[in-house]
């Protein structure tokens, strides 16, 4: 990977220590290909004088609402024993690489924010842990073989704290947003600590 700190794939990734994250990844085959290319060409080919930060949450708004959907591939992580291996997970590294603020494991992704600690490992590292671990895991309760998480991560830089403010009710709202809930905390499958 290089640097891992600074690096891109599709998407630009800044994952600097000191910072906060939203972070989102999702199950492999969870969008079709064809969609996939189009959201990144509609993201590649905007207004070079758009604002990046604008540009990244628009292409990262389609992106969620196709997700929030769930109208394509597997939706392994609504199994209560998939989502909690893949929540243990996240919550292993609570103290260790990051200090983990909130998630919520949807039917195909996961959405998390975490505080980034001036000395934390690289991080890039510390979601191919995870990613790594939990497809073991679930590919052995699913009985299958194969690619259980699609390779990019999206990743944004929570800059104010009313950017974390919103970011926070967007992960816990997420459920009731994708109509699988009437109240966030009637799904099983989010951790936010400050309130519970």
């Amino acid at each position: 990977m290089g640097d891992l700190i600074h690096y891109e794939r599709n998407l630009p990734h800044r994952l600097p220590p000191g910072s906060t994250i939203f972070l989102t990844f999702r199950l492999a085959d969870s969008l079709p290909a064809n969609v996939v290319l189009r959201l990144q060409m509609q993201f590649s080919s905007g207004e070079q004088t758009e604002d990046l930060y604008a540009k990244q949450r628009r292409y990262f708004g389609k992106f969620d609402n196709l997700l929030d959907g769930a109208a394509h591939g597997p939706t392994w992580l609504e199994q209560p024993q998939i989502a909690n291996v893949v929540g243990a997970s996240l919550r292993h590294f609570h103290g260790k690489a990051y200090d983990l603020i909130c998630y919520c494991i949807l039917p195909n992704h996961v959405h998390l924010v975490i505080s980034l600690p001036d000395e934390a490992p690289f991080l890039a590292r510390t979601i191919q842990r995870i990613k790594g671990y939990t497809a073991l895991q679930a590919n052995q309760l699913l009985s299958r073989t194969g690619q259980f998480w699609q390779r990019e991560t999206y990743d944004h830089i929570i800059r104010s704290g009313e950017e974390m403010q919103r970011v926070i009710a967007y992960v816990v709202n997420n459920p009731v947003k994708a109509g699988l809930v009437e109240s966030w905390e009637q799904w099983p499958h989010t951790y936010w600590p400050e309130i519970q």
